[in-house]
């Protein structure tokens, strides 16, 4: 009896490496350790990913290192690189809000799910190559696709030009998400910012017999603060299907 009430309270020494091992795990690792592998939990590591260090960055070995789970685990439950690449703009695409069309608003309707997926593309830098890899198979992105169509449609564009000019918006929304943050982050010489003060600049400096119009009109060339370019180029592409509306279906 004196030993069993001495030993009470004792753990195996397995038991100890495994306490001594919590104690140093942050409360994100041990979450992650205890949760179950599911879909949505590999999505939403990958998005995080990209969110941090960019579409480049990801991997199906590093998003396993961030569920601190095997990369066997992840196959078990997204079949490969390119599904999780679909998922994940799938996911993107759930969060734009598409508007019931509305026939005397449909080019300003147009235009908000245009921006609305635009800011989804910069959130995650370099996404957008994602969407190009393959044709999509995720509801939630073809869903975007079918409702640009329906706005079209209903402001009295023919299906062929509505689906020709959805698919022109598309790719300019992708290249603008990787071309603007590029603008944004544009280095100097030393490889410090440049403002883009410096950048007119350095137009300017161009020989005059060569670049003629950037050097007289090096500010107008570079005008444009926000996403100016990105609404004019948008009203661009859908007002000009205004001169389409009531033509031929084919």
């Amino acid at each position: 009896m004196t030993e069993k009430k001495q030993s009470r309270g004792i753990v195996s020494s397995d038991q100890w490496a495994a306490q001594v091992a919590a104690l140093g795990e942050t409360p994100r690792a041990t979450r992650a350790r205890r949760e179950p592998l599911t879909v949505e939990r590999i999505v939403d590591a990958a998005l995080r990913i990209v969110e941090a260090e960019g579409f480049d960055a990801l991997t199906m070995r590093r998003v396993a290192a961030e569920l601190h789970a095997t990369q066997g685990a992840l196959y078990s439950h997204v079949r490969d690189k390119a599904e999780l690449d679909d998922l994940m703009v799938g996911k993107l695409c759930s969060q734009v809000t598409l508007p019931e069309p509305d026939a005397d608003r449909w080019m300003d309707q147009a235009r908000d799910v245009c921006r609305q997926l635009r800011d989804q593309y910069l959130r995650y830098p370099g996404i957008w190559r994602a969407t190009v890899a393959r044709a999509p198979h995720s509801l939630d992105t073809l869903r975007i696709n079918e409702g640009l169509l329906a706005i079209l449609v209903a402001g009295g564009v023919s299906l062929r030009s509505a689906a020709w000019a959805v698919d022109a918006a598309f790719l300019y929304i992708g290249a603008y998400s990787v071309v603007a943050p590029r603008r944004t982050t544009e280095r100097g010489p030393d490889g410090s910012p440049a403002a883009r003060d410096e950048v007119v600049e350095r137009l300017r400096m161009l020989p005059p017999d060569l670049f003629p119009i950037t050097v007289a009109s090096v500010e107008v060339v570079n005008s444009g603060e926000g996403h100016d370019r990105f609404d004019y180029t948008l009203g661009l592409l859908f007002g000009g299907l205004t001169a389409r509306i009531g033509g031929p279906t084919s």
